[in-house]
């Protein structure tokens, strides 16, 4: 067995990865940038190394930098986690080549999957069924959108070295194709460092299966069951479950049968994910799912399978790295009730799930549940990294115990003051679809605002608060002894008013937690978390750039100006587009106007808050 290891990433997985290793005896080395001084990871491991300034691209990313930390502190292998270089087949040779052990599947096997036009290819020959699309050389605008034309819209464009959802975009109709394109292009460049592209029909009801595979140096490759991760929002997986609603012992079969040929196709070592999606239109069948790519690495939603079948599969790939045998054979693995994870991420759905930094001052996550994590209360979530906060995972007998045990969990979670999802996935919980398993990769989409939680507590949440004040003495806003009073409270900073029964405000309330008179509290409900306390205005409002100001909603990269200084705009135009947190986000004219200022340049790196372009509306 490997007697120490280094973990080449951050956050949850090398949290993840770390408590695996220690359980196991092995000696654990962190590696860390600027913003990750303080990180969880690195108090976690034994020993810590910093390699860089916070973007990944100085760091985490630098592989040479990551070898000689490795050889600094002795260890004798690498762990990549997920994300940053776990698919990088030259990073993993590189490793390798400088005599240490990689925890991966071979650099040959990551070059035959990596690339997804290539890997569908070879799925083919191996006699894997796959999409209907375009896999051509010819990446000329004019080719590509011919193509789309003869495979019949909607279609999906897919960057060739793409994943996470990344470098994905759906086009509906014809006219579509062109800004579809450039935009995959250009997050496929800047995410990958490749912007050729892929055409493939896009399913209509699609559900997205994967397989949960393994393999070994002495030729063994069993599967672990399948996942569903069909529940997504712009190809970003949200809840994920083990098994897949919906599949029988036959269906299974042939599925998890397929992943495994896959896998035998490029001789496989280690940990992967063979991803399926199915035309779940009139039913699951075996002849309408398809291969769509393999992940050469562990997945982020590989709990789930840990859960229902008892593995630790981090202890697997380290058994397999040290030249061991699988720990199990195939007829050896069952699966035993139900699993299902939440993705826990720093964004606020109210607005568009930008997403959100700052301190964590509380961070409270409770229930019958598994958490994994790479923070604690008191961490910062920064701009530099993707922003996931947690994990949460529960594991009951059936698909509605494990439901209402993750739910039970996220009701009672308190976050603050960064702005996050948890309202959001207990609605989608709730969802009656979900709840149903009527389920495709659209449900999120055609719910729409349904699944949005109020940016506001409730109207009784804020009486709560108001009685509780005026409970208190010298409280400021209780007016008389008329029976309905109205106060002014400060949530989240914000002026708010509130109604509540003044009879009542003696009796103060339970559910509302005060430290002492007129301090803030703090009140939660549905999963969301807000600092409540007394308004005290201050003779001047907060200011404000006027209504046709568009400020940059976090720290970013400018990466398309759309507009000039003194242009004419309508509603709804694109006039910024920025790069932050991994992701692009597109800025809008809010009204019919001319462009008054305009102090956005492409390349240039801007702060939250910062005036990007000031439009002055068309006078009527």
């Amino acid at each position: 067995m490997i007697e120490s290891l280094l973990i080449a990433n951050r956050g949850e997985i090398a949290c993840r990865i770390i408590r695996t290793a220690q359980r196991l005896g092995i000696r654990t080395v962190a590696v860390y940038s600027d913003a990750d001084a303080n990180a969880l990871h690195v108090r976690q491991a034994d020993e810590a190394v910093h390699i860089g300034p916070s973007p990944a691209r100085e760091s985490y990313l630098l592989g040479d930098k990551i070898i000689a930390a490795a050889k600094q502190t002795g260890a004798e292998a690498i762990h990549p986690g997920y994300g940053f270089l776990s698919e990088n087949a030259d990073f993993a040779q590189s490793v390798i080549d400088a005599g240490l052990i990689w925890v991966g599947p071979k650099p040959d096997s990551i070059r035959a999957m990596g690339l997804k036009d290539a890997a569908k290819k070879l799925m083919q020959e191996a006699g894997v069924p796959t999409t209907p699309g375009y896999l051509g050389e010819d990446q000329s605008p004019d080719r590509l959108k011919a193509e789309a034309d003869a495979i019949g819209y909607p279609v999906l464009i897919k960057a060739v070295a793409g994943g996470g959802g990344k470098g994905m975009r759906r086009v509906d109709r014809p006219e579509d194709f062109a800004d579809a394109l450039l935009s995959c292009q250009r997050e496929a460049a800047s995410s990958f460092g490749d912007d050729r592209v892929l055409i493939e029909k896009y399913i209509l009801s699609p559900r997205h299966i994967e397989v949960q595979v393994f393999g070994d140096s002495h030729g063994n490759i069993v599967h672990l069951f399948e996942r569903d991760c069909s529940l997504q929002r712009r190809h970003q997986k949200v809840i994920e479950e083990a098994p897949a609603p919906g599949f029988d012992g036959a269906l299974r079969s042939v599925v998890c049968g397929a992943a495994v040929k896959a896998a035998k196709a490029v001789d496989y070592v280690g940990a992967g994910t063979i991803e399926f999606i199915a035309d779940g239109s009139q039913g699951l069948r075996g002849d309408r799912i398809w291969f769509m790519e393999m992940n050469t690495r562990l997945q982020v939603e590989h709990p789930v399978t840990e859960k229902i079948t008892g593995q630790d599969l981090v202890e697997w790939q380290l058994r397999v790295a040290s030249g061991e045998p699988l720990p199990k054979r195939q007829d050896e693995l069952e699966i035993n009730g139900w699993a299902m994870e939440a993705r826990l991420y720093a964004e606020d759905p109210a607005k568009g799930f930008l997403p959100s930094i700052g301190r964590l001052e509380v961070l409270d996550l409770y229930g019958e549940v598994r958490v994994d994590t790479g923070v604690m209360q008191g961490s910062e979530v920064s701009p530099f990294y993707d922003p996931m906060i947690a994990k949460v995972i529960a594991h009951g007998q059936d698909r509605d115990d494990a439901r209402w045990r993750l739910l039970d969990s996220l009701e009672s979670a308190r976050i603050w003051p960064v702005k996050n999802n948890v309202g959001f996935l207990i609605r989608a919980l709730r969802d009656e679809d979900f709840s149903e398993a009527r389920l495709d990769t659209g449900l999120i989409a055609r719910k729409g605002d349904e699944l949005i939680p109020s940016s506001l507590p409730s109207a009784r949440k804020l009486a709560d608060a108001a009685e509780a004040f005026a409970a208190q003495p010298l409280a400021g806003f209780r007016l008389n002894a008329q029976a309905q009073t109205r106060a002014i409270l400060s949530v989240d900073g914000a002026p708010v008013e509130a109604s509540f029964d003044a009879k009542e405000a003696d009796r103060g309330n339970s559910l509302i937690e005060v430290a002492s008179d007129l301090s803030p509290m703090t009140a939660s409900e549905e999963g969301q978390t807000w600092l409540i306390a007394p308004y005290r205005a201050t003779g001047s409002s907060a200011g404000t750039a006027g209504d046709g100001a568009i400020v940059s909603p976090m720290p970013g990269r400018v990466i398309a100006v759309e507009v000039a200084a003194g242009a004419a705009v309508t509603k709804g135009q694109k006039l910024v587009t920025l790069e932050a947190m991994k992701m692009e986000h597109t800025l809008t004219a809010p009204f019919d106007g001319t462009v008054a200022e305009l102090n956005a340049t492409p390349g240039s790196q801007v702060s939250e808050g910062m005036l990007l372009v000031r439009v002055e509306a068309t006078e009527e």
